[in-house]
C-alpha cells in the first residue's frame, strides 16, 4: 500500500510546481519578449532594404539621364566639330566610345570641350589671293560645260530629224549652266581652307565663267 504523504511534502511540492510555473512563465515571456524584438528587427532590416533599394533606383534613374545627356550632348559637339572641319571631317568617322579611364564631372569636361570649340577660328572668308584660283574654276566650269554643248549640237546636226532640234536646245542650256559649275571646286577649295563662299568669292568666279562662256559663244560663231 502508498503510504500517505505528510503535509510538509506535499507543501514541498506546492511550493516547487508554483517555481516551475513561475520559472516557465518567466521563460515564456522572454521568450516572447525575443520573439517581438527579432520581428521589429526584421521589419526595420526589410524598412532599410526597402529604402536602399529606392535609393539605388533613384541613382540609377538619375544616373541613365546624365548616361542619356551626356551621350546627346557629345554627339551635338562631335556634328559642330565635323561642321567647323568641312570637308576633312569625313576622317572623324562616328563620335568614339565612352573612355574608361575618365575621371571627373562628365558634364563639366563636355562644358571644357564645347568652351574650346567657341574659342576656335569660325569660318572666315576666302582671301583675295585665292582670286585666280576662283576665276580658274569659273573657266574651267565654263569650258567644261561649253565642250558638252558643243558635243550635243555636234550630235544633234549629224543625227537629223528631231534630235537636230532638240540637241542643240539642251547644249545651249548646258553652255549657259558653264558658270555655275564653277562654283562646286570653289567650294570645296574654301572647305579647305576652313573658309565659306562668301559673295565676293562666288562673284569672282561667276564673273570668270560667264565671261569665259561668252566668249567662247563668240569664238565660235
Amino acid at each position: 500500500m502508498n503510504q500517505p504523504v505528510t503535509s510538509e511534502t506535499y507543501a514541498a511540492q506546492v511550493r516547487r510546481l508554483a517555481d516551475l510555473s513561475d520559472r516557465v512563465r518567466t521563460q515564456r515571456a522572454e521568450a516572447h519578449t525575443w520573439y517581438d524584438q527579432q520581428c521589429a528587427a526584421a521589419e526595420r532590416a526589410v524598412d532599410e532594404a526597402a529604402e536602399q533599394l529606392r535609393y539605388a533606383e533613384r541613382e540609377a534613374a538619375e544616373a541613365r539621364e546624365l548616361v542619356e545627356r551626356v551621350d546627346a550632348e557629345a554627339a551635338h559637339l562631335w556634328q559642330a566639330l565635323r561642321a567647323r572641319l568641312g570637308a576633312g571631317a569625313r576622317r572623324l568617322g562616328d563620335p568614339p566610345g565612352p573612355a574608361l579611364s575618365a575621371t571627373g564631372d562628365p558634364l563639366l569636361l563636355l562644358h571644357g570641350v564645347r568652351g574650346l570649340l567657341d574659342r576656335t577660328r569660325q569660318p572666315g572668308e576666302l582671301p583675295a589671293s585665292t582670286n585666280p584660283l576662283l576665276a580658274l574654276c569659273g573657266v574651267l566650269g565654263a569650258v567644261l560645260m561649253f565642250a558638252l554643248g558643243a558635243g550635243a549640237r555636234a550630235l544633234g546636226t549629224s543625227n537629223g530629224g528631231d534630235l537636230a532640234v532638240g540637241l542643240p536646245v539642251l547644249g545651249l542650256v548646258v553652255t549657259l549652266l558653264g558658270p555655275l559649275v564653277g562654283l562646286a571646286p570653289a567650294k570645296l577649295l574654301a572647305d579647305r581652307r576652313h573658309a565659306v563662299l562668301s559673295p565676293r568669292p562666288v562673284a569672282v568666279v561667276l564673273g570668270a565663267g560667264l565671261v569665259t562662256t561668252a566668249l567662247l559663244l563668240v569664238l565660235t560663231r
